[in-house]
């Protein structure tokens, strides 16, 4: 279970939104996310598309592993390992969208720079508590 006052006790950095902001980002950044992967799956290429799919799907599972990391079992150290490797998959992903349809990777970028952001905030409060 979501652990939401266990995250209340943690002293957390500077910069940290309040609480309702996390809500619509996710919805619009979701949005975007499957968005880009329709357009990158209609799109026509005589380049095989299989990586790109394959840093799809893993940044999808690394996305979806971090919440259960840092909320059910409050591990701030395995959260940030996650985290780190989302946004690395991340940015492969956007790499190897964009080589099939540019707008497709373009548009992972709000994605990119809300996961950096959410690293700063998972690193601040690893070194903080």
């Amino acid at each position: 279970m979501i652990d939401l006052n266990w995250y209340s006790t943690l002293i957390k950095p500077a910069l940290t939104p309040p609480a309702w902001v996390f809500a619509p980002a996710w919805i619009f950044l979701y949005i975007t996310i499957f968005t880009s992967l329709l357009l990158f799956t209609v799109t026509r290429s005589r380049q095989s598309k299989a990586i790109g799919y394959t840093y799809f799907v893993m940044q999808i599972i690394f996305n979806l592993l971090w919440t259960p990391a840092f909320f059910v079992l409050n591990d701030l150290k395995l959260s940030t390992i996650i985290i780190i490797v989302l946004d690395i998959l991340v940015l492969l992903n956007i790499l190897e969208f964009y080589k099939i349809s540019k707008f497709s990777g373009i548009i992972l970028i709000p994605y990119f720079l809300w996961i950096l952001f959410a690293s700063y905030l998972n690193i601040g409060i690893l070194l903080l508590n």
